[in-house]
């Protein structure tokens, strides 16, 4: 869907919503150089979905409900790759192949998807208000060492990193989240391993388990 493609970053590509450039500033007595920002989308997809949903595409985030923005398709796209039901349709395919996200179809479907996409982006980034009353906690006082990580329970249950200190209380659907090929909470713990865990470490770590 972006216009000038991918940026390959290891064994992934990151797709921008905008691309950022310097230009002069002519208005200005010294010629500033400005930032600015441009949306990184394919002009010919969004003037489909303009016509489909008759709304207008905004550079910039707008409250006007006639007008979309890119961070309203970035809400759109991730509510949709986060659905379970296109989750399990779709599962073969996501495997070998890049996630096709079908056209928005009506305005008021769309914006219910903007809407949760919204919500769960701002879990996912520890964004969100929700996460002032966390479910997880850190109970036991130690060296933080991270030694072995495993998961103990069933839909609720416990993360240990040593015989003696975990994490409590943590949904095993968090514990076990996918984003792409692999675990965000599990592979943070694992690639800490032989290392102890500051104060820096265990708040994060703890909203994130506490928010998939």
């Amino acid at each position: 869907m972006t216009e000038k493609g991918s940026l390959l970053c290891g064994n992934y590509y990151i797709s921008p919503i905008y691309l950022f450039f310097e230009e002069k500033n002519n208005e200005t007595l010294y010629n500033d150089i400005v930032k600015r920002r441009q949306p990184n989308f394919d002009k010919i997809i969004i003037q489909q979905i303009e016509f489909k949903l008759k709304l207008k595409f905004e550079p910039e985030k707008s409250i006007e409900k006639d007008k979309f923005s890119p961070i309203d398709l970035l809400d759109y796209i991730y509510s949709v790759l986060h659905s379970p039901n296109y989750r399990e349709k779709y599962k073969e395919f996501l495997k070998i192949d890049f996630p096709r996200v079908p056209y928005p179809e009506d305005q008021k479907r769309f914006w219910k998807l903007v809407e949760k996409g919204g919500e769960l982006r701002q879990l996912h980034l520890i964004e969100s208000a929700l996460l002032n009353q966390l479910i997880t906690s850190y109970p036991e006082t130690g060296n933080n060492l991270v030694e072995k990580v495993w998961y103990e329970g069933d839909k609720v249950g416990k993360v240990w990193i040593n015989t003696s200190q975990f994490f409590d209380k943590v949904p095993r659907i968090s514990w076990e989240f996918y984003i792409g090929g692999y675990q965000p909470c599990q592979k943070w713990l694992k690639d800490r391993k032989g290392r102890q865990l500051s104060f820096d470490d265990i708040s994060p770590i703890t909203r994130r388990l506490s928010s998939l």
